[in-house]
């Protein structure tokens, strides 16, 4: 016995395990594994008993939920055998998606805290090991417990549900926008801001009810007439889908007209397309409003952006059908602060 605990790390791929052969460093691809991230951290095997597993070394564009609903069940078993928190590695393009995900399903005290890297292992000031410090640091945190999934990066830490990749290029791209960091890595000490506790996990769907429901995520635009909409409608094609609307998620009068029409055969759920801020409950009157897309049974997603809100829809459509009654009370409760 080594009496220090276990930390369980699983790398899903990106830039934080992503290598060149090229001589100038270009053309990167997802080619290292958990244990040669882990190694590579200098001070972690000092921190922690370490178990690394690689589940997957994909580019973070072409991780999808069924991997990610894997991934949770390997940190869920993790914990189950011992682990007193769990790290998981990936790509930054959607590690904000991933990481509210497993947020909504993840049922345990234990921290499950997410991170990646905005540059490969080989380039000058590489932020990997830096953040995977940081994030097991917080996975072994007893401050951190009892929070559910949380975002470790460029030593803040964000919780699943808020944060946002603000930035395509930046060490510092994650942000969370209205409500800030949560808590931060400071001289090796994890420290929080504000209490634990969050919003309850969704329970897990039975073997016989997984699958994959197909949500899409629709963004409105200048003159946009509905056409889309219309085009991917269909109680047999889609579970449900997403509008990202202008300003408190906004759409046009046609546009609002296929709204009505879809949401008269699958939930639709339209949500603000700016970056931060709610949808509208009262304001506007006029058609494709707030009040209009209501009317019409579509439902607002509140403070939850447009990826977050499809995530949420494509997690309660794991069960089949769903009654609108049903999303509107799970979107009041989970697109509050």
């Amino acid at each position: 016995m080594t009496g220090r605990p276990t930390v369980a790390i699983a790398a899903l791929g990106g830039t934080i395990a992503s290598t060149s052969s090229a001589t100038d460093g270009s053309e990167i691809v997802p080619t290292l594994t958990a244990e040669s991230l882990a190694t590579a951290v200098p001070g972690l095997a000092e921190l922690a008993s370490v178990r690394a597993e690689t589940l997957a070394r994909l580019p973070s564009p072409s991780l999808d939920e069924p991997t990610i609903m894997r991934t949770l069940h390997w940190a869920r078993a993790a914990v189950d055998e011992g682990a007193t928190g769990v790290v998981v590695t990936q790509g930054t393009d959607t590690l904000e998606e991933s990481a509210y995900l497993l947020d909504l399903f993840w049922d345990r005290a234990e921290p499950l805290v997410v991170t990646g890297a905005m540059r490969s292992p080989q380039a000058a000031g590489a932020d990997g090991p830096a953040n995977l410090l940081a994030a097991v640091r917080c996975a072994l945190a007893p401050a951190s417990r009892d929070r559910g999934v949380v975002v470790a990066f460029d030593d803040e830490v964000h919780q699943a549900r808020w944060v946002a990749k603000t930035d395509s290029v930046s060490t510092g791209a994650f942000r969370s926008p209205v409500f800030g960091p949560i808590g931060r890595c400071v001289e090796a000490e994890v420290v929080y801001g504000v209490p634990a506790g969050r919003v309850p996990p969704l329970r897990l769907p039975l073997a016989q009810e997984a699958g994959d429901p197909r949500v899409p995520l629709v963004a409105t635009y200048l003159g946009d007439d509905g056409y889309v909409l219309d085009a991917i409608g269909g109680t047999d094609r889609i579970a449900g889908a997403v509008i990202a609307g202008f300003g408190a998620g906004h759409v046009s009068a046609r546009m609002a007209e296929a709204v009505g029409r879809l949401a008269r055969e699958v939930p639709v759920v339209f949500a603000s397309r700016t970056g931060s801020g709610p949808t509208g409950r009262a304001m506007y009157g006029y058609p494709g409003s707030e009040i209009d897309l209501v009317a019409r049974g579509a439902v607002g997603a509140g403070w939850l952006p447009p990826v977050k809100a499809r995530l949420l829809l494509w997690a309660l459509a794991l069960r089949g059908p769903l009654a609108r009654a049903d999303v509107v009370a799970e979107f009041e409760l989970r697109g509050r602060p």
